[in-house]
């Protein structure tokens, strides 16, 4: 009897983990697994004006790889991640040392200040910055005729990559603080002590002891970033309606792939670039990943 009891309890045990990922696991196949499914069939067939829809097999995505617009967007997509991600990540650091040191007066208001820009939607953010950087009524361009000063062309197509970084690193400075900032407040108080014995100072303590102690939290970001950055959309979206003769409608790879898709009524050929996006962006964050190990292999 006891040892039946104890069978029933195992089993139960057993069946508990589950039933409780049961929920996720339906969600995650209904909402993320069954539409990629679906979008990878499409990405097989072309519609054609006689014959209608026909098989193609890896036509589409023989066509896709030799797309200029799409390599072109692929490359400035890589290139505003080359710029962007450092500064920002950079910034991100500097201000979650700075919190951890404890020698800053207000805080805790310094630490919302920096983060409430991340609490403000991409669109809102894409907006604000569009009308700040207008060369009409902007107000930078009225203070610089104020000034009988040139008007700043931050909407102009030399400018307009580091607009858009300006843009994001303002919306993601303070996420990628907070990240950081909850990883150095983890660190063991006896590692602190233990510089101190040593006479290491607040330079030599951030630099051998909480710098090291970043790594997998940074690495993080990096990948957050990676994902980010080659899914620019929203912010080019929305310049693009100020700025047209800059920004068109392949100016990055994801705008590429929604314009296929809404504008051309090229479903099959979207879903095609969409999916050689997709793949650039695991490839560079396998390199990230990989070059991260091996780093920290002896």
């Amino acid at each position: 009897m006891a040892a039946t009891t104890a069978t029933l309890a195992k089993g139960r045990r057993r069946a508990a983990g589950p039933l409780f990922v049961a929920p996720f696991m339906v969600l995650f196949l209904l909402l993320f697994l069954t539409p990629l499914g679906y979008a990878a069939y499409l990405s097989l067939f072309q519609e054609r004006l006689v014959g209608g829809t026909a098989f193609v097999g890896l036509d589409n995505y023989v066509k896709a790889v030799q797309d200029p617009l799409l390599i072109q967007g692929v490359g400035r997509v890589a290139l505003f991640f080359v710029i962007q991600v450092p500064v920002m990540l950079l910034l991100a650091l500097v201000f979650a040392l700075a919190l951890d040191s404890g020698l800053l007066r207000l805080a805790r208001v310094i630490r919302l200040g920096i983060f409430v820009p991340y609490a403000v939607p991409s669109v809102v953010a894409a907006l604000m910055w569009g009308y700040l950087y207008g060369p009409d009524f902007g107000p930078f361009a009225q203070l610089s005729r104020a000034l009988d000063l040139p008007v700043p062309g931050f909407l102009s197509e030399g400018w307009m990559l580091a607009s858009l970084a300006n843009i994001v690193t303002w919306e993601f400075v303070g996420y990628n603080m907070i990240i950081l900032y909850a990883a150095l407040r983890t660190i063991p108080q006896e590692l602190y002590e233990a510089a101190s014995m040593d006479g290491a100072g607040a330079w030599r303590t951030a630099w051998s002891v909480k710098l090291p102690a970043l790594k997998p939290a940074l690495m993080l970001t990096l990948l957050f970033s990676v994902i980010g950055s080659f899914q620019l959309f929203n912010e080019p979206n929305l310049l693009m309606k100020v700025a047209p003769d800059v920004i068109s409608s392949s100016y990055t790879a994801n705008l590429y792939a929604y314009s296929l898709a809404f504008t051309g009524q090229q479903v099959n050929y979207a879903a095609t670039v969409s999916f050689l996006l997709g793949l650039v962006i695991v490839i560079a964050s396998y390199a990230i990943l990989l070059t991260a190990n091996r780093r920290r292999t002896p």
